[in-house]
């Protein structure tokens, strides 16, 4: 029996579980979202002879934008052309939406030296949104300060791509409650700052250069309530000029480079007329 997409089901977390443990050193994060994956939907398996070997995952955003997330083929199967069908599926699922009205674009987030994933989606006609930098942090390197709970307005939104976490949304009304909801606004000496809820990635809603030092303590302290020995950063393409500061103050690249580490594609499925 040939490979098939279906619909993921509670049962196949043990599947899913194997291949988080087995993509990037086991620091995936597939088993972490399973169930909330599952509950939200459009959230599909690859199932050859009776095993799950790969996933997709489709989630609505503000703007009607279908994010592409969670493509994984498990190690044991990769190289044999899964990756691509998986890849197939999600495009015409994509066309099957905006047909409907549902969405306009399919976009989605990678990292700068995920070589397979970037070909393939240049090749399918998307081409990059946006690019940010996303630096690590250590909380011990930091003196934590616990900052206050803020509420989210439309004047915080300043950048027109905002991101959360590895999603990254367009300023909007829409938007702006999408974040409310989605995430943590936070803030310390007069500056706000969002954090993913359950998670340690933030996004300065201020990105000079002396308003980060004074946020990453908050950062640090939030990080620390949360369990977290480290924490991310998501910085616009514009800071490149700041890199030497920002690793003066104990920040740091996953990955050695002076360029952006994370790229947005976005690709239109609605035709401007």
């Amino acid at each position: 029996m040939g490979p098939a997409m279906r619909e993921a089901r509670p049962e196949d977390r043990p599947f899913i579980e194997e291949i988080a443990r087995l993509t990037w050193g086991g620091e995936d994060y597939l088993a972490k979202v399973f169930d909330e994956w599952v509950k939200d939907g459009n959230f599909y398996v690859l199932e050859l002879e009776g095993k799950v070997v790969g996933t997709a995952k489709l989630t609505f955003l503000p703007c009607k934008v279908g994010w592409l997330e969670g493509l994984r083929v498990h190690p044991d199967y990769r190289g044999r052309g899964f990756g691509r069908f998986i890849q197939n599926f999600m495009l015409d699922l994509g066309k099957k939406l905006a047909e409907e009205g549902k969405i306009e674009a399919l976009e989605l987030a990678t990292y700068f030296l995920n070589k397979e994933s970037l070909a393939m989606v240049r090749k399918d006609g998307f081409s990059v949104m946006a690019r940010f930098f996303n630096l690590g942090g250590k909380v011990e390197h930091f003196s934590p300060e616990e900052p206050g709970p803020v509420e989210l307005g439309m004047e915080d939104l300043t950048p027109g791509i905002i991101p959360l976490g590895w999603k990254f949304v367009h300023r909007s009304e829409e938007a702006l409650e999408w974040l409310r909801e989605n995430g943590e606004a936070y803030e310390v000496n007069g500056l706000k700052f969002l954090a993913t809820r359950g998670g340690a990635t933030f996004t300065p809603l201020s990105t000079g250069l002396g308003c980060i030092r004074a946020m990453l303590p908050a950062m640090a302290w939030v990080a620390g309530e949360k369990g977290r020995e480290e924490f991310d950063l998501m910085l616009p393409e514009g800071m490149k000029p700041a890199l030497p500061g920002l690793k003066k103050m104990g920040l740091f690249l996953w990955d050695e480079t002076e360029e952006p580490n994370v790229l947005v594609f976005r690709k239109g499925l609605v035709k401007v007329v």
